[in-house]
């Protein structure tokens, strides 16, 4: 049974407010990490490395997953680095969740890892994403994380750009949860 939950609108307008503001670029030709291109561009780093936007952002994705049951949150570095950080720390104490870092490619020195983090064999895990725009990246995280017998049925992402992420994780049995979409900065 999936449940609906409303998210405070006072804090979501101000996080798009603060994203307008701070990371929403028009007017060039954007290279995305799906290789398309586009006249809009969301840089979300300028908004997370903000005090105000990142604890806007972790409060609102732990209201959209307050019914989920996960033991772990990641996702691939570097877009979601300070998301991962800021929703475990706001989550403690009341609730427990680890951290973790999917790599994009192995660590050459040391132990050669591609999760950072203490991320449990068999662990149910929500990944996130700053954008999310085919689910491309945010399935080489999955990958990683199922190569350890973890469960995936979530993504959260701050916005979705609506280029086909939901139904490609769809496909994988994942459900895609965004804060915004594209649509709502038009």
């Amino acid at each position: 049974m999936t449940q609906t939950v409303r998210l405070d609108l006072a804090k979501r307008t101000r996080l798009k407010a603060l994203i307008t503001a701070k990371s929403v670029l028009t007017g060039g030709d954007f290279k995305l990490a799906s290789g398309g291109k586009s006249s809009v561009f969301f840089d979300m780093k300028m908004t997370l490395l903000d005090p105000e936007g990142l604890n806007l952002v972790a409060d609102l994705m732990l209201q959209l997953l307050e019914h989920e049951r996960f033991d772990a949150i990641g996702g691939l570095v570097l877009g979601a680095c300070p998301i991962v950080d800021a929703v475990t720390l706001k989550a403690f104490p009341a609730r427990r969740i680890s951290g973790f870092y999917v790599r994009k490619e192995p660590k050459e020195r040391g132990t050669n890892k591609m999760i950072e983090g203490p991320l449990a064999p068999g662990a149910a895990c929500v990944m996130v994403e700053d954008v999310t725009t085919q689910g491309s990246s945010v399935l080489k995280a999955v990958q990683e994380a199922r190569a350890l017998g973890c469960t995936v049925a979530t993504v959260v992402t701050c916005v979705d750009r609506q280029q086909g992420a939901r139904e490609r994780l769809a496909g994988e049995g994942i459900a895609l949860k965004p804060l915004f979409t594209m649509d709502e900065f038009k």
